[in-house]
């Protein structure tokens, strides 16, 4: 039977304490044990179903994690306080001094520096490579490359990684495959192509109300385990924890994932197509146009469409932060960070969510000055929506 990622999610089922049909809140920092000795067991991670304090792990990231990790088709899952609190742990516990990254040269900026200006500090050295180009990065590969990083579909320039092509790499060379799913969760699963490991951040797509952040890495039982290990674990060590609370409201979100996911996917797939045939320079995995539409479609799965972002080019910071202003005025979405919520997020990335990356290096890259970055919301009337922003286009002098 085909993996459907939606249905794996759909087929959990959890009760709460009085039979509720959401799991209960576990509302508490530190947990009390029947013995003394369950206690000294449960910290050398010789006990099943015990709580020793909640930046180890609480029952209600526990239910969130077996959700994600059932999302993803992996055996565990481990949810963090943010993205980046999913996404450096995880480095740091694959990678110590004398190691190499090998990652792509387009994604988030946070990554990004974290990659190039912090952990340099560890003796820990990244290359920057062009992600769609395999032998660019079989070239990029040394004796001392522990890590392939990459993102499913890049941020902010929608560059698509051939998981399999670098799942390939990675078994070749006795490396491990990160790939950060945050852009195309249920439209592609990475673990099933062949990625040893798998990143989101929670705070978009998600949870999807962007009233949250939260992060997950879904992976082995060991890895997982290793992570949140007392004695070396980096994310008990370094602390990234989520809340309870948290947790149990992104879970909630998750149940409606599939549907949130069709209507940005359709939204964006009828924009791109309309923004096109303006002569709109777009970018967009869904069109054919795509470098990389053939490698995006023989990994996705097809009924949750080909997901949410976009970009154009509005030819300058001018012409797009005039558009933005605009449309922001006109309600037609919010300039804003982030993505994956209910309403279309529109922001400049060379000035905000790549602001990281040194502007040579953006240009080098493609990032140009008036590229937009869309994720698009879940308007009902798209073709109403579609209009607005070619007025606001017309009236910024776009079009």
């Amino acid at each position: 039977m085909k993996f459907n990622p939606a249905d794996k999610i759909q087929d959990l089922q959890y009760f709460g304490e009085s039979g509720g049909v959401n799991p209960s809140i576990s509302d508490s920092s530190t947990y009390t044990f029947l013995t003394a000795k369950t206690m000294a067991d449960t910290f050398e991670g010789n006990t099943d179903g015990c709580y020793l304090y909640s930046r180890h792990s609480t029952p209600s990231n526990n239910f969130l994690g077996e959700s994600l990790a059932a999302m993803e088709g992996t055996a565990a899952a481990n949810v963090a306080g943010s993205g980046m609190g999913a996404i450096t742990p995880t480095l740091l516990q694959l990678c110590g001094a004398g190691d190499h990254i090998v990652s792509s040269r387009t994604i988030y900026g946070g990554t990004y520096a974290f990659l190039k200006n912090f952990t340099p500090r560890m003796q820990i050295q990244t290359t920057f490579v062009d992600i769609t180009k395999l032998a660019l990065v079989e070239a990029a590969i040394t004796k001392n490359t522990k890590v392939l990083y990459c993102e499913s579909v890049s941020n902010p320039l929608l560059e698509v990684a051939d998981i399999k092509g670098l799942a390939a790499l990675a078994k070749k060379y006795h490396l491990k495959l990160i790939v950060d799913n945050t852009f195309s969760p249920l439209s592609i699963s990475p673990a099933k192509l062949g990625a040893d490991i798998v990143i989101h951040s929670l705070t978009k797509f998600i949870n999807g109300t962007s009233d949250t952040m939260g992060g997950v890495v879904c992976g082995t039982t060991e890895f997982v385990n290793s992570l949140k290990s007392v004695i070396d674990g980096a994310s008990m060590l370094l602390g990234a924890s989520m809340d309870s609370l948290r947790a149990a409201a992104i879970l909630k979100n998750m149940r409606t994932l599939h549907l949130r996911m069709k209507q940005h996917s359709k939204n964006a797939s009828y924009l791109a197509e309309k923004f096109e045939n303006l002569g709109i320079k777009t970018v967009y995995p869904g069109l054919a146009s795509h470098p990389s539409h053939a490698v995006f479609k023989s990994m996705m799965n097809q009924e949750f469409g080909f997901g949410g972002m976009l970009t154009i080019d509005a030819g300058s910071l001018e012409k797009a932060n005039a558009l933005m202003e605009l449309m922001q005025a006109k309600n037609v979405g919010y300039l804003a960070v982030s993505l994956g919520f209910y309403k279309t997020l529109f922001s400049a990335s060379g000035t905000s969510t790549s602001s990281e990356i040194p502007e040579d290096e953006q240009k080098e890259m493609g990032l140009s000055a008036g590229l937009i970055r869309f994720s698009i919301g879940l308007d009902n009337d798209i073709e109403r929506t579609y209009r607005m922003m070619k007025t606001c286009m017309e009236e910024v002098g776009i079009l």
